[in-house]
């Protein structure tokens, strides 16, 4: 990805001439377009601004170094967003009659709120209202963003003119009679300590003093099931909050909602590691949405998360290179502050839901910076990769878009299924119990449910992280390099099965390192290493 640009130069320019702003192209959006929005109508957008230094570099150089993991305050004055950027753009805003809602530094974001027809006459756009094939009505846009020269290399992404739904959950239901969502029949289910206790997690730690932050973009928990769930395991609740982002809240449904998302992400994180506290970050299902939950969980100093846990995501070629490039850089934030982002690899094999015949990765679990997190299936002692056999599959291949990181460089990559002369980010980096036939007992809304998914899988390893967090008495912050630099026997090695589903093809589990299962399970000596 691109790294901050400087500001332009150009003498023949006036400040004030729009430039597009690079990577802000977006396709036309799925479904019937049904006109123009209410020019009248009041939105809020999120502009994202360049960092004061460079950071990748810094993160490169930090290795294992833990004494160069940066406080809040530090990271800041060196990294966050340099005043007078933000000042410029608060003075563009007033420009456009736009409200300044909020400023941040650490964020490196402005938060703007004001009418349809000053954003678009501020930033060149031409808004219409789509409806999807689901019935929901959303605001959509194409082609690129303008902003004047005067901002060009201090504004990196603008983010909320456009609200197209963007991330799907990562879970499958099978519901207690049976009957899964699908027609497969269950044959095994656990409870999530039982998980951890069979790849022999740490006994002698809780996650006590971590915090494990959950994003959301839908759904919702209710207090009594949380109470009841845990009280049916024998194990003690861990404390749970819900954060409300952009307008977003707890807002619990139905079982077969995307409050089975939420239910399975709270109760695997704390089965696992019942002394965290557990906040979830409620944000609607947009790029905007996305990227201000977890910047804001990121930069949390009250509830100071350790670790975050991404169940969602989407093709890398449902976004756009300026939102790719923002999530990136956060989780570079995070690398930075100490902080493990763990995120689902996606559910449809490799073609990763889309239907043009390619293989897919799913992002942001592609990011570099993202610890991916695959799937396996877990039965009468034996782990192989899960695949159903119906385009219900571990996420995994080669990136589209990132090239191959450091870390992965002494291992063997195979080329993209698409493309012979094509290397680039593998992943997933790990794999667990996933396969909703050998899925997790969940209570949601009052149901007993098994659920399965990638999405297991991320909280699963969130959960693993606060244990360790405490056993080291340290944040192990970004995981990747000391994975790939740790001994084979931290794993247990998935050689089984593939996650084949696109037509172009897909890949197959081996010995060692794959595009399927990644180095495999992490069993609990993987403590030891980081």
């Amino acid at each position: 990805m691109a790294k901050t640009k400087k500001p332009s130069s150009s003498p023949k320019r006036k400040s004030k001439d729009p430039v597009e702003l690079k990577g802000s192209a977006r396709t036309v959006p799925p479904g019937k377009n049904l006109g123009a929005v209410n020019l009248n109508e009041v939105i809020e957008v999120t502009v994202r601004l360049r960092r004061k230094n460079s950071l990748e570099d810094y993160v490169k150089k930090m290795g294992n170094d833990n004494s160069k993991v940066l406080s809040p305050q530090e990271f800041d004055e060196k990294f966050g967003a340099s005043e007078n950027d933000i000042h410029r753009v608060e003075e563009f805003a007033q420009q456009h009659d736009l409200t300044v809602v909020e400023s941040s530094v650490a964020r490196r974001s402005v938060i703007l709120r004001g009418t349809v027809q000053n954003f678009s006459k501020a930033f060149g756009v031409y808004l219409s209202n789509y409806q999807h094939q689901d019935g929901k009505v959303f605001r959509g846009r194409m082609g690129k963003i303008n902003i004047p020269s005067g901002l060009d290399g201090i504004v990196e992404g603008v983010f909320g003119l456009d609200n197209r739904p963007q991330a799907r959950p990562m879970f499958q239901m099978i519901k207690n009679s049976g009957h899964h969502l699908k027609q497969q029949a269950m044959t095994i289910s656990y409870n999530p300590n039982d998980v951890a206790k069979a790849y022999n997690y740490p006994k002698d730690v809780t996650g006590a003093g971590q915090c494990i932050a959950l994003i959301e973009l839908g759904g919702g928990f209710r207090a009594a099931d949380m109470k009841n769930y845990f009280a049916k395991l024998g194990i003690p609740q861990p404390s749970i909050k819900a954060v409300s982002i952009d307008g977003a809240y707890n807002n619990p449904s139905t079982p077969d909602s995307a409050d089975g998302e939420v239910a399975l992400d709270i109760e695997v994180a704390g089965a696992v590691a019942t002394g965290a506290k557990i906040v979830v970050y409620f944000a609607p299902n947009t790029d905007k949405g996305f990227l201000d939950a977890i910047t804001s969980a990121l930069h949390d100093t009250a509830n100071k998360p350790s670790v975050i846990s991404i169940s969602w995501g989407s093709s890398e070629s449902n976004w756009s290179e300026q939102a790719m490039e923002n999530f990136n850089q956060s989780f570079i934030s995070a690398a930075a502050l100490g902080v493990t982002v763990a995120v689902a690899a996606g559910d449809n094999g490799s073609s990763d839901g889309q239907t043009d015949g390619n293989a897919h990765c799913d992002f942001p679990a592609s990011s570099p910076y993202a610890l991916a997190c695959g799937g396996t299936r877990l039965a009468n002692g034996t782990e192989t990769v899960w695949n159903d056999g119906d385009g219900w599959a571990t996420g995994g291949g080669i990136s589209d878009i990132f090239p191959v990181p450091d870390y992965q460089k002494t291992i063997s990559l195979p080329d993209s299924v698409n493309s012979k002369s094509h290397k680039g980010r593998g992943m997933p980096d790990i794999a667990a119990n996933a396969d909703s036939q050998t899925g997790y007992n969940v209570l949601v809304d009052g149901q007993w449910s098994v659920i399965g998914g990638t999405s297991a899988v991320a909280p699963l390893m969130a959960g693993l992280v606060a244990l360790a967090n405490q056993k080291l008495k340290r944040n192990v912050g970004f995981i990747n390099p000391k994975l790939y630099a740790a001994k084979p026997a931290v794993f247990k090695d998935i050689k089984d099965g593939n996650n084949i589903t696109a037509k172009a093809g897909g890949y197959t589990a081996k010995k060692g390192w794959d595009a399927c299962s990644g180095l495999g399970v992490p069993l609990g000596s993987v403590v030891g290493v980081l």
